[in-house]
């Protein structure tokens, strides 16, 4: 009996720690990923958070009012700025539920997500090229509910993974496509963004990395999604991110991929 009561008088006062908001943020984002929302996980990853006191509630012994300061980076905050209101209504529901044993004399009552200010100097410079039509891709980058939430040389990606499996493929000179949008008209209407897209001797490999907090979906599905493709002939492959999560990892991987290809290939003749 006193164990379990001081077990219950610890756990009634326990206090949450501002300054670390890594616990948190985790906790956030395993919840949401493993409800599926894509979105609030880029968002909670991306971002630089910050719990501030913004105000004082006199009422029933006294609230200290906190709000939930989330920015991210600009090419993130322009696939999300639509859905904004009702991101920040959901985070801050799941942030007020995790948070429920350490509010006694305080409370979160709001969450903004906002863009960070920018550090680039060459941002004139950017912009001059924009306004000409240079730079400008047709990768994911809205109406998509699994966006893309990191870059690399001006690219956009979903993982880390990605980015380290997209420098190996760059350092092999063969073409291929980051997160390209493929669409296919008419009545049965489809849009999809492989991973990747790989062309070697006159053979296409999809390329889809299976295994983080984004790549959630079940092989059936996967199939499903891209069969506008492989049914035209391209062929498939599945890479586990685990297998891209370090760079020579990723190096290991591109050079399978080629050799598959190239088996690919050899197998035609």
């Amino acid at each position: 009996m006193f164990f379990r009561g001081y077990a219950i008088n610890y756990y009634l006062n326990m206090e949450f720690d501002f300054n670390n908001l890594d616990p948190l943020l985790a906790t956030l984002t395993n919840l949401f990923a493993n409800d599926g929302c894509t979105k609030q996980v880029a968002i909670l990853t991306e971002a630089n958070a910050k719990i501030e006191s913004i105000d004082y509630d006199n009422w029933n012994g006294g609230t200290e009012i906190f709000h939930f300061y989330l920015t991210i980076p600009d090419y993130l905050f322009s696939q999300i700025a639509d859905e904004r209101e009702n991101l920040e209504n959901e985070i801050l529901g799941k942030t007020s539920y995790v948070l429920t044993p350490y509010m006694k004399s305080w409370d979160i009552r709001g969450v903004s997500i906002s863009p960070m200010l920018s550090s680039d100097t060459q941002w004139r410079e950017k912009a001059k090229v924009f306004i000409e039509g240079q730079g400008i891709n047709n990768q994911g980058r809205v109406r998509s509910d699994n966006i893309a939430s990191k870059s690399c040389d001006g690219l956009l990606f979903r993982s880390q993974p990605e980015i380290y499996l997209y420098q190996a493929l760059k350092m092999l000179g063969v073409p291929f496509a980051p997160l390209a949008v493929f669409v296919r008209g008419g009545q049965d209407y489809r849009r999809i963004e492989p991973d990747f897209l790989i062309i070697k001797d006159g053979i296409t490999m999809i390329v889809e990395l299976d295994g983080d907090t984004v790549h959630r979906e079940s092989p059936a599905e996967a199939h499903a999604r891209l069969n506008m493709l492989t049914h035209e002939g391209a062929i498939s492959e599945r890479v586990l991110a685990s297998e891209c999560d370090t760079t020579e990892k990723a190096k290991q991987c591109a050079s399978k991929l080629i050799n598959i290809l190239k088996k690919c290939k050899a197998n035609m003749k």
